[in-house]
């Protein structure tokens, strides 16, 4: 989708106040629901990601299974509400190696586990908005000794609520990212919880 594209600095495919956050993403849903609803925390519109199981209630992007993102930009970045309930997300790449590989980050493991062709890999999640950063160069290199070359496919499955998805070429300080996209708490609201750029703890492999 996005190999003929000039990758540089920040690529996005989701922002939740777009006109059509789900435009270029399938979706799948069972005993949940997949909608945008108005965050209290923010005020503002987010996509709320809900199933009784996780594996069953989920975005994927592209919307076609016979088409690959073909991202470049190795730095995953995903501003995420945690619900305090299961959460998973999962990642394809490509390596130089021309294998396909997933990484699979969940709060509900302790674990990592590394297999040929997927790992898995524990991650906690504080109270409130989380920026989930993943560097899937570092990830592919340790996990397989191989060089990442693209990003295939991203997956996020209940349960959580999403603001943001986007790709960028390395990791930027506070002042360097762009205002649209940044997670800002209401100044009015001293009591809505809401960190700015809480970097996820995922564990290395």
């Amino acid at each position: 989708m996005f190999k003929n594209t000039f990758e540089r600095g920040f690529l996005s495919i989701l922002y939740s106040i777009g006109s059509k956050p789900l435009q270029i993403w399938g979706k799948k849903v069972n005993n949940g629901h997949i909608k945008r609803i108005t965050d209290n925390g923010i005020h503002s519109l987010v996509l709320d990601v809900e199933g009784a199981n996780v594996s069953t209630t989920y975005i994927t992007c592209p919307a076609d299974p016979e088409k690959t993102l073909g991202i470049k930009l190795p730095f995953l970045v995903m501003t995420i509400k945690n619900l305090k309930k299961y959460f998973t997300f999962e990642v394809q790449v490509l390596d130089d190696k021309n294998i396909r590989r997933r990484f699979r980050a969940t709060n509900y493991q302790s674990t990592t586990r590394v297999k040929p062709f997927i790992s898995t890999m524990p991650m906690r999640l504080d109270d409130g908005w989380n920026q989930i950063q993943v560097n899937l160069s570092d990830f592919t290199t340790k996990a397989y000794g191989t060089n990442y070359i693209e990003t295939l496919r991203v997956q996020i499955h209940a349960n959580c609520r999403i603001r943001r998805v986007y790709f960028s070429d390395r990791l930027y300080s506070e002042n360097e990212i762009p205002a649209e996209f940044k997670l800002y708490p209401p100044v009015q609201d001293k009591k809505a919880k809401v960190k700015r750029h809480t970097h996820t703890n995922i564990h290395s492999i």
